[in-house]
């Protein structure tokens, strides 16, 4: 009996070890796709980026261009000539954020929370967020230039009023790039925070009343810890774009030269003056802060499983 169960043993390892081994080829076939994706228009891309980052000019070289070498230097004239954009990238994207988490966040539990009752009126403010994406970043944007505009009705309110010196735009400001990005940006925001107040059990809410806790007490100590997973998906998918963006910033749209943001010198660098290595090194710059920045957040708020 020990020697037949010892051989059924032995003989059901081996058939195990073909089953367990074509299972691993199965799943790296279905992995291979993805893989090879992510290698080709990915990590490639990087790796060319980095490379380009670290190019030199040879003596008597023409515009545009470089041989390869390891010119550290080029991150170090990046910083040297461009902080102040930097900083005004990561500025502007902070105060969005938090604009569009003020903002979205009411949105979001009104969608999410108080019209569970009314399914039409929650679908019907649900269609509204998601509308914008069915017309053209850019063409949102231009059509902000216009309502803002100096002969807008907007404008002449505010002049009207006071509140706008009649000298004074509201394009080309701080105010105006912030507002578009906050625009722009908000449904980012709205959505993952939706998604999360959504599965909120409303009984929790109804405990704390029960308990004597206050409305804002309620908020503090229940809804906000059980959205905490959507409030930073939204803040993360809001100010990581928005760092880098360079649409609401160019001067062709909402923004001017003294409101010039990152993504406006990459791209003026690359572009016009053909600078690659000094856009390379301000394109890893900016990724390189805004991983750091990213995984100091999301640790600092316990969410590290969306790492």
């Amino acid at each position: 009996m020990a020697f037949a169960a010892f051989g059924g043993g032995g003989a059901g390892a081996a058939v195990a070890e073909p089953v367990a081994l074509k299972r691993s080829w199965v799943a790296i076939g279905l992995l291979a796709p993805g893989l090879a994706y992510l290698a080709l228009f990915f990590l490639a891309p990087l790796v060319s980026l980095v490379l380009t980052s670290l190019q030199i000019a040879p003596e008597g070289a023409g515009k545009g261009e470089y041989v390869q070498a390891f010119n550290w230097g080029n991150y170090a004239e990046a910083i040297a000539s461009y902080w102040p954009h930097i900083l005004r990238s990561f500025g502007y994207a902070l105060i969005a954020t938090l604009a569009a988490l003020v903002i979205g966040y009411p949105i979001a539990y009104f969608i999410g929370v108080t019209a569970r009752r009314w399914p039409m009126i929650q679908a019907l403010a649900l269609t509204l967020v998601i509308a914008p994406f069915f017309i053209s970043f850019l063409l949102r944007t231009l059509a902000w230039k216009q309502l803002l505009g100096e002969n807008s009705w907007i404008a002449q309110t505010l002049h009207g009023l006071g509140w706008l010196p009649s000298d004074q735009t509201i394009v080309g400001t701080p105010f105006s790039v912030i507002f578009g990005l906050t625009y722009n940006f908000l449904p980012f925001m709205v959505l993952p925070i939706y998604t999360s107040l959504e599965r909120l059990d409303r009984r929790y809410l109804e405990a704390g009343s029960d308990l004597y806790a206050s409305p804002a007490t309620t908020f503090r100590k229940v809804t906000l810890p059980l959205s905490m997973a959507g409030v930073v998906s939204g803040t993360l998918l809001t100010f990581i774009p928005a760092a880098g963006d360079y649409i609401n910033a160019s001067q062709i749209y909402l923004g001017s030269p003294q409101t010039a943001m990152v993504g406006n010198v990459i791209d003026r660098t690359f572009l016009e003056s053909q600078q690659y290595p000094i856009a390379a090194a301000l394109s890893v710059l900016l990724m390189g802060i805004v991983l750091v920045i990213v995984a100091i957040y999301v640790r600092r708020s316990g969410t590290e499983e969306l790492l």
